[in-house]
Order: C-alpha cells, then structure tokens, then sequence
C-alpha cells in the first residue's frame, strides 16, 4: 500500500520503476535486463509496472501465487529412485526476449535442425562424409546411439527428425550460443507448455499488454507435421512413454491431453503383418505414428536391446515397412554427442553451403592429434567432459570438470587414459552466462540462466520454432554454467513484440464435429475399472470405520450398539483385509468366521484400517489409487488428481475421538472424487469402466453387510448398522413409520431399484454399462461376461426379501467376482496377446 501511496506523489517514482533501476544497479553488464533497456527496450518496464501491481508490493506474495498455480496444474516431476512427484519449481518472473532478437534465434534453431537431418541422412545412408573424411568414423561408432541396423532404412514420412530442442546460453557480449543438441527424444516442450499456462494464469492481462507471443501455433503445427508423415488422412497417433515412473511422465501426460494423442505404454502395442496396433476395448486398432519418449536401445527388444521389457517387439518392422512413423527415429542421438560440436561448423559449411546462425561453445575433439595437443596445452583454462555418453576412466563422475580444480592425482589419470583413449574425451570453454531477474527471499536478483528451444516440422515438413522456451534458472550468483548445471527452477519464456497478438487456439477455425471420444486403449480402461473399485473399497471402509468408532462412543447421550454387532463389524474389518492383525504364530490359521461374534480391540482395528498394512487399509488403497491413476494421468482432470495425490492426514492422537473425526475428513474426500466422477466425466467408454469398477464393488460390499448384519437373527442394532453402513436410514425412516423390520430392511439395501446404495440398482447401472460397450462377437450371442450377468439378474430379479439368506447373498457375491475376472479377461491386457475374435478386422 505504500508503494501505492509513493507512485501517486509528483516527481516520485512508482514502485516498478523503483525496482528496476533497483536491478539495475545490482546487476551486472552481462545481464539480459540491463542490456535490453540499454537498447532502448521497454518491455522490461511494462513487467515491472505489472508485477508491481499483481503482488501489491510484496514479491514473495507472487512467488506464492505462482507456486499455487503449479499445483493446481499438477505440473511435477519426478527424481529417480523416488516415489512421489515434486512440484515443478517455476519462478514468478518470466525471462523476456524481443522480438527482433528472438528471430534470430529461431533462424538458427531452425538451421541446425536441418542440419542435423542431412547429417543423419549421410550417417544412415551413403556415409560420404566418413569416406571422404569429412567426419572421423570413431565419432559416429563411438556413440551408443548409433546403430548399424538402421543403415538403408528410409523414414516413414522422409524425415528422421521431427522435433528437435537446443539448450542455448546469452554470452557477457549479448550472443546466443548452443550448449547442447537434443534430438533423441527431446524433454521440456510439456513444461515450456505448463509454465505459460501458470505464468498466464498469474499475469493475466499483463501478458497481453506486453504483445507476447503464444505458444499454441507451435503445437498446431507439430500435430499437423506428424499426421503429414503418416499414410492415412486421419491417422492415430501415439506418445510412448517409459511408464509411470519416468522423471518426466506427467509432462508427457499434459503433452497427450492438449495434443490429443494416445499416450501408451509398450504393452499396450503389438505388431501384426508389419502393422503397428494398440490393443484397445474394441480389439487392435492401428496405430499410425508415435512421438517416441523412450530411448532408442530400449524400443524394440528384437531389434535392439533383447533386455528391453518397455518395449514394442517388431516395431522396427513396422517402421522398416513404411507402416510406422517414429519420432525421432531410432539412432537419431547419435549426433547429440558433445564431441560432434567440434565438427558441425565445418559440417555446415559442407552440406548447407552456410555458417553457423548459432555457433558452439568452442569444443576439441581429443580423437585428433592437434586438438588433443592444444587442449593438453590449455588444460587450466578448460571443461574436460565425456566425448559420448559412457563415462571415461579419467571422468569417474561422468560430469564435465574443470581442469584446475583437479588435484595432483585426478590431473596425472585424467591424462594417463587420455593418452590411452583420447577418443573419450572432449574439451570446451568455461563459459560465462548472461544473467536474468529472478525472485528470492522477497528480493529481485540477477541469476545466471539457460534456454531450451525448441523445433517442429509442420505440416509442409518445414521447420517452425516455438516463440518461447523454458529458462533454467540458477540459485547461485555465479554466472559460469560449469556451477550452475541444471539449474534450481525454471521460467517462462516470452517472446514480446511490438504488435497485438491475435488470439489463437490449438485448434483450426474449422473442425468437422464428431461425437465419437476416440479410442480407449486396454491399459486405460483396466486403470481406470480399478481406480473405481479402490476408492469404493476406501469409502466402504471408511463406513465401517465410522459405525465401528460411532457406535462405541456415547456422543449424545445414545447408548451403545450391543457387543455383539461390535464384534460383527470389528470381525468384518479384519476379514475384508482393512484391518491386518499379526497372528499368533501357533494360532489356529483358520480364517475369522464372518458370522460368529469374537472381542476385538475395536479401536486398535480402526486405527490399522486407517493407517495399517492390510490390503484393505485406507493407506493402501489409496497408494493403489494414486499408483493407478498416475498410469491415467491424461485421462483424469487436475483436480481429481489432486485429491488422488494429496497425503492422508497425519493422526495426532490414537484415541477413538480422534481417530473418528480423521475417518470423516477422509470420507469427505472420497464423496469428493465421487462427485467429480459423476458431474464431470464425459460419458465415454473411459467413465463407464470407473463407474462399472465401482458398481461392482459397491454391490460386493452390500451383499456382505446382508448377509453378515441381515441374517433371520439380526438385532435391531445390527439393522441399524446395516442401514447406517448403506446410507439407507433417511430412506427407510422416511418409508416405515413402524421402526425396524427385518424384511423391509433386507428389501431397501439389497432389492430396490429405486435405492442408489441397493444392489439391485448397482445391477440396473451395470447393465447399463455392458450393452453399451463394444461387442467383438457378429454371430450376435452373448460374451462370457454378459452370460454371468444374467446370472446375477436373473437371481436379484427373481429373489424376495422373504427368501434373501445368506446362502444367496453368498452366491451373489461369487457371480460379482466371477463378473469382474471375465470383465478383465475380455476387456483388458492378458499377457502378450491381444484380443482377438476370428475374422476380426483389424482398423
């Protein structure tokens, strides 16, 4: 409010203005900001203007904002060797580029990707450039992305590279230069995607007033790039990812989402006739391309690495038959090793007749007797690295070292091997980066950064370069990249110009209308199946829970459910597998009789149901759910996500008030997600396995709590827990004036239609479900799944609530789960194969 105050004064400076020329002083002659406004730029000005407004003031008030806005896009990422997701770290101040700058860069970027494709084109095929000795052969053979199989194959579509990102650095004297290449399956463009869509979310119109550049002609563009490669007019299209527990899958969940691509796993592949298919509910469907996110060694096991278990057997055929489009090619990588950079300039002169738009960072190749000499001359001044990927003897770290830092020992067995090896070994210039306004504590500080930009090829197989990037970020004032290595967050990068941007969108002005909500592939639906029977088993036992704690505590002055409907509910908690109790190792193994009353501890039995190991526990179910639906990532909306993925909460007391009142917080997050599943879920094929997962499951643990709380000897308390158990009270009482009778009970929770918690109407929805999913039969007789819900029809539309025993109930649980085998049987992945009917025809 100050600040406020402070700007309206005449001849005061406002607060924007102030924290620039702030910055200004701090920063040094090698910072991005300083020497724009020293061109004369005044975007930096409007930002800051805009920043000043949006935080109030108070910078850590917008870093604040910003990491909420992160978490609410479920942007995150993953280290290895751990299990949870980290959020992905994202600054509040974007980096800003001019227009006029940027279009050099993107000349460049797009130069040096069609470079790298006439190069790959050479390696893959006449090899001139090594014949006539233009390019050293150890180069190419050194790397372990070069593969000899791929020689003479053509690409699918004529084109091994279709996107390409190149990590670029701001020099003190203001030039661009290239870092790194990356082709073989290039990361980021998902979280360039992301930190717009936060930072917009942030800024708001201030985006707009800046004029900056949008992201979304770039994705339009790649799309139609890679359809323009595939044979068909409408092809489907795939990204294949490493799974789950990749570092960066839910980047490559949003990617599949906003590009409308089948984000699939190799198991969810297969290869017939040199086709390349996804086995989907409907059987094999043809796949046309995958935007590959896998490394090359690990895509087909036949072909390459036979260790390979995340692969696509016969992949390569179906590529090496024109059937299959990859993005990037196989073998693509070979031409990322950091020694190639020492040879594109001479490259660029031989085979586009042109410089380099974006030179290297200076690099020597040691495999050469005078580059190695002048490296050993200049060892302190340089970066010794890998030449490729492995790391040399010399390199037991693997990372680029500074020479001079070494100690007497590293410096003479860095020597010794590269004199044994030198081909291992490459040397570059200690560069110094341009720095760039990044919040920290409350403060604007210079910090050193990087850009990863990236490139496309279009529908017309012409380069397009995304106006923008994702900026690493150091959290260290020192500006050598040597120091700064991956950096600690990231930022937007805005391209800004000096006209209004039109708005656009991913899609074209005109999009023929279609109903039909594309194909669900196998591995979707038996994720999405049993995401719905997990959280049903959670919110069931949560129910039990709560009669458990609710009818042992007198909280209104009620009595007490009588100890033998305890020991009902206390017995089923340890049967369904909730509540695991460590047994006696001389015990009798029989398991607990269902029926028969036994004393439990019922406090300890909620307490494990809750945080215990058992298969049933609340903690285990929803490790399950949040494993399943991580698999589902592009499937499931950021907030259901969110409630999947958020901690339990902690207990901080053992007793039984406690412990009830944690059971109602985590019943309030199941209703949660329930009510997201059904108001937001698009009625596809996708929403009816979650929801059939869940009608089953809900029809299991209501013919249980009949058979076990509605027997012919059933008390008024175990009626009570019953209807209590099936959210039934409100519907009884509002139907039986009388109070409670044995039959009107079993008829209100287990054969009424009518009642949404009844087992008759989980049938009526799963009915529902079953016809309107695909049939593989055309001779028009009954699937092994539908014939065992006629079973199970047959037997609640003929029972009466006279003659609904336990032996029933029994007989309709087993038919339940008898259901659901021939469900996954028919439905989902079954080993290698896919489903298949005879004279199937394969789209």
């Amino acid at each position: 409010m100050q600040g406020d105050m402070m700007a309206e004064l005449p001849g005061m400076p406002s607060l924007g203005e102030g924290w620039l020329h702030s910055y200004i002083a701090k920063a040094g002659t090698a910072d991005a900001l300083r020497g724009d406004v020293g061109r004369g730029a005044k975007w930096w000005h409007g930002l800051f203007e805009g920043v000043a407004r949006l935080s109030e003031g108070r910078l850590d008030l917008l870093q604040q904002r910003m990491a909420r806005q992160v978490q609410e896009l479920g942007t995150a990422f993953r280290l290895p060797g751990e299990e949870r997701e980290r959020p992905w770290p994202v600054s509040a101040m974007p980096l800003l580029i001019g227009e006029d700058d940027f279009a050099i860069i993107a000349a460049g970027v797009a130069q040096r990707a069609e470079l790298l494709e006439l190069l790959l084109d050479d390696i893959f095929g006449d090899q001139k450039l090594v014949s006539s000795g233009g390019l050293p052969a150890a180069l190419i053979t050194g790397s372990r992305a070069y593969w000899r199989s791929q020689i003479g194959v053509p690409p699918p579509g004529g084109h091994r590279l279709h996107i390409y990102a190149v990590d670029l650095c701001r020099d003190p004297g203001g030039d661009w230069r290239v870092l790194d290449d990356h082709v073989r399956a290039p990361v980021g463009a998902g979280y360039a995607l992301e930190n717009r869509l936060a930072s917009t979310r942030l800024m708001g119109a201030l985006q707009t007033r800046l004029h900056v550049e949008r992201l979304a002609p770039f994705f339009s563009a790649f799309r139609e790039g890679l359809a323009a490669a595939c044979r068909r007019s409408e092809p489907r299209i795939g990204l294949l990812t490493p799974g789950r527990y990749n570092q960066s899958y839910a980047e490559q969940a949003h990617l599949a989402r906003y590009l409308g691509l089948l984000l699939v796993e190799g198991s969810d592949l297969a290869v017939r006739d040199d086709g390349l298919f996804v086995r989907t509910i409907e059987g094999l469907k043809r796949v046309d391309a995958l935007w590959r996110r896998i490394d090359s060694r690990l895509l087909d096991p036949l072909a390459f690495d036979s260790n390979s278990a995340i692969g696509v057997p016969g992949l390569m055929d179906a590529m090496a038959a024109g059937q299959a489009v990859i993005a990037n090619a196989p073998g693509a990588g070979v031409v990322e090793s950091t020694a190639m950079g020492a040879f594109l300039p001479s490259l660029a002169r031989r085979l586009i007749g042109e410089d380099l738009k974006l030179p290297n960072i200076a690099t020597w190749w040691c495999g050469q007797e005078k580059p190695r000499a002048e490296v050993e001359a200049r060892l302190d001044e340089l970066l010794i690295a890998p030449a490729f990927t492995d790391a040399p003897v010399g390199l037991p770290r693997g990372r680029p070292v500074l020479a001079a830092t070494l100690s007497g020992a590293e410096r003479a067995a860095l020597l010794a091997d590269m004199a044994r090896r030198p081909e291992d070994y490459v040397a570059q210039e200690d560069v110094h980066l341009s720095t760039t306004p990044a919040v920290q504590d409350g403060q604007l500080v210079p910090r050193p950064f990087t850009v990863r930009v990236f490139a496309a090829r279009d529908g017309q197989g012409q380069w397009t370069v995304m106006p923008g990037g994702f900026a690493r970020i150091g959290d260290d004032s020192d500006a050598r990249a040597t120091v700064m290595g991956d950096g600690a967050f990231s930022a937007d990068v805005c391209v800004v110009g000096s006209r209004t941007v039109e708005p656009v969108s991913l899609l074209p002005q005109k999009v023929p209308i279609r109903r039909n909500p594309g194909t669900l592939p196998s591995r979707a639906a038996d994720n999405l199946y049993w995401l719905g029977r997990y959280l049903e088993r959670g919110e069931a036992t949560l129910r039990l829970v709560r009669a458990t704690l609710g009818g042992s505590i007198v909280a209104d002055g009620g009595a007490a459910l009588f100890p033998l409907t305890l020991d009902r509910l206390g017995t089923m908690l340890v049967a369904s597998g909730a509540a695991a109790q460590d047994r006696d190792e001389h015990a009798d193994e029989e398991e607990p009789d269902e029926d028969a009353g036994e004393t439990h501890d019922l406090r300890e039995l909620a307490l494990l149901a809750l945080d215990g190991q058992g298969a049933a526990s609340v903690a285990s179910l929803m490790r399950n759910a949040r494993s399943i639906a991580s698999g589902t990532r592009d499937r499931l909306s950021a907030d259901v996500w969110r409630l999947v993925d958020a901690p339990l909460p902690r207990a901080t007391s053992d007793d039984a008030e406690a412990t009830l009142a944690r059971a109602i917080d985590l019943q309030e997050r199941f209703s949660a997600l329930a009510g997201l599943s059904a108001e937001n879920m698009g009625r596809t094929a996708g929403w009816r396995f979650q929801d059939m997962g869940r009608r089953i499951e809900r029809a299991l643990w209501t013919s249980r709590l009949v058979r076990i709380f509605g027997g012919k000897d059933a008390s008024a308390d175990d009626l009570t827990t019953l209807l209590d158990l099936c959210d039934s009270q409100i519907s009884y009482r509002a139907r039986y004036l009388a109070g409670l009778a044995l039959e009107p009970v079993r008829d209100l929770v287990a054969l009424d239609p009518y009642n949404p918690r009844s087992v008759a109407y989980q049938a009526e929805r799963i009915s529902e479900h079953l016809k309107a999913l695909p049939a593989l039969r055309d001779d028009f007789m009954a699937e092994p799944h539908v014939t065992i819900f006629y079973r199970i029809e047959a037997a609640i539309r003929t029972a009466s609530a006279e003659t609904l025993d336990g032996t029933m109930m029994l007989g309709i649980e087993n038919m339940l789960s008898e259901l659901s085998n021939a469900i996954s049987a028919r439905f989902f992945l079954q080993g290698s194969e896919g489903y298949r009917m005879a004279g199937m025809t394969l789209a």
